[in-house]
């Protein structure tokens, strides 16, 4: 009696030494199984615990199964004799298992012995609360006394249900601190304050949301919306936020190079891949291993390329073109688009299962007319911005304001920020009025959204065609008449003809200014 009293208290001390430095539940659950059968004797043993998503009873330890065996271990919380053990908080002892219908045996671990195990179960609990049933298997004798077996596995469940709850309480802790380090990111990060803190519009609130919950993840991103509206700084901002911050946000506008090139500053090059290749080159996925591959204008992809893209998408790894050795990494995809995708699908010009690949957690980063409420902070935040690069705050008049909240901004907020800058240079005093604005700013306007004008006659519109061309071009005549389709003397003509001489010479006197809408 005494030896086994000793035996009981080393298997007791070697559990609590498993538990002080579990890291791991999983992990710990199978090393406390592994010490009772090592040192008592106990065959197969299993820790199942109530799994609250699914709410059934899932193996979550086991010593002498399979991991097949193991992954059958799955019951209902009434099911069975270790859902009857549950369900009741009771211990269950099973002296011949081959004589009990309520033993299932769902694991199919037992069929070879079936004549000789004992089956003793006891609940795992919690505050008294059941939260999940220790098993084990005894080889058994004829005359068994299963008592003293029943009160050591209760001590035993004890010690599991504290680790239980230790772990649970390490993770709400983790939840926590990466909540709190998230918040700490948002007020840190110099782009997420430059996009959102004069976002405060529903659209802009819902990407703002979207963003916190998909950044922290390890999900493709595929950001939509119009040209300039900022999708790329949303996707530096989700880089930004994730744990792979500290790696490599690698930037490829898929647009911008050849096709006969993309493929190579993608995947790479080998040394004699092709003509110009004198020596070997990591692609840009090599770069951003363990960090963020932003991959812009994504429509643009040729069907050779997407194929390829899909098929690092599926199994993350690739070849350097003129290399037969399989290179894997570990990288986030991050694509943008003002192309509508489903489109392309049904035009046959996208694929559709490299669509699906990438459509895994969209985000529309809206335009500036469907957040008009963001347009006067936002033209505040720029001229806050410039005025400490030129030294001089603007303002603008109420006129000009009420214009350009009803403007329909085409460009987004890459025009406004050019269009800012423009004024801040140009206009001599600190009041923006509406004549400062360039008339042809506002041509492309829908027409309940176009600004008072004095007239709207054919000479009007030509006057401002005039000059935008102009100031398109520095306010050099020749390089404006040749867009306008005119000689040098026509466009001189027209110059005299809407008195544009003495504007048109102190505009070449500064050197000319670009408009910058691109």
């Amino acid at each position: 009696m005494n030896n086994v009293y000793n035996l009981e208290v080393e298997v007791l001390f070697k559990i609590s030494r498993v538990i002080s430095q579990a890291l791991n539940l999983d992990h710990a659950l199978a090393d406390i199984l592994a010490t009772l059968s090592e040192t008592l004797d106990m065959e197969r043993a299993t820790i199942t615990l109530a799994d609250e998503e699914s709410n059934l009873l899932v193996i979550r330890g086991s010593h002498g199964l399979s991991p097949e065996e193991k992954d059958r271990g799955v019951y209902r919380l009434d099911e069975g004799v270790t859902g009857r053990i549950f369900q009741s908080g009771q211990p269950f002892v099973v002296p011949d298992i081959s004589k009990e219908p309520l033993f299932l045996d769902k694991t199919k671990s037992r069929q070879f012995e079936k004549g000789q195990i004992s089956f003793l179960g006891v609940p795992i609990t919690l505050h008294t609360k059941p939260i999940g049933v220790l098993t084990v298997d005894r080889l058994f004798e004829d005359e068994v006394v299963f008592e003293e077996d029943i009160r050591f596995l209760f001590i035993v469940a004890a010690l599991i249900g504290q680790l239980v709850s230790l772990n649970a309480q390490i993770k709400a802790r983790e939840e926590n601190l990466r909540r709190e380090n998230l918040s700490l990111r948002l007020k840190l990060s110099k782009s997420y304050n430059r996009f959102f803190i004069v976002g405060q519009s529903q659209p802009m609130v819902r990407v703002h949301q979207m963003i916190e919950k998909v950044a922290p993840t390890r999900a493709t991103v595929l950001l939509l919306g119009e040209s300039g509206t900022g999708k790329t700084l949303t996707a530096r901002i989700i880089h930004e936020l994730s744990d792979r911050a500290k790696f490599s946000f690698i930037k490829v506008n898929c647009a911008a190079i050849p096709e006969n090139l993309l493929e190579s500053e993608l995947f790479g090059h080998e040394r004699g891949a092709f003509t110009g290749a004198v020596g070997k080159k990591p692609g840009r996925i090599e770069e951003a291993d363990k960090g963020t591959l932003f991959l812009d204008e994504i429509g643009e992809l040729s069907p050779g390329i997407q194929a390829k893209l899909l098929r690092f998408l599926q199994e993350r790894e690739f070849e350097r073109l003129g290399s037969t050795k399989t290179r894997r990494v570990d990288v986030r995809i991050i694509a943008a688009t003002n192309k509508d995708l489903t489109e392309a699908v049904s035009d046959g010009q996208f694929r559709e299962d490299l669509f699906y690949r990438l459509n895994v957690f969209p985000v529309l980063v809206p335009s500036l007319r469907e957040r008009r409420e963001d347009i006067p902070a936002l033209l505040n935040h720029f001229l806050d911005k410039l005025s400490r690069e030129y030294g001089r705050r603007l303002y603008f008049t109420p006129k000009a304001l009420d214009a350009l909240v009803r403007y329909d901004w085409p460009g987004n907020v890459r025009e406004m920020e050019n269009l800012v800058e423009r004024l801040s240079i140009m206009v001599e005093s600190e009041k923006v009025d509406l004549s400062d604005i360039p008339p042809y700013f506002f041509l492309d306007s829908k027409p309940d959204h176009k600004p008072p004008m004095q007239s709207g006659s054919l000479q009007d519109i030509e006057k401002r065609e005039v000059l935008a061309a102009l100031e398109r071009h520095n306010w050099i005549q020749s390089r404006a008449a040749r867009e306008l389709g005119l000689t040098l003397r026509q466009m001189g003509y027209r110059i005299k003809k809407f008195g544009l001489e003495d504007l048109v010479s102190e505009r070449r006197g500064r050197g000319g200014l670009s408009t910058g809408l691109n």
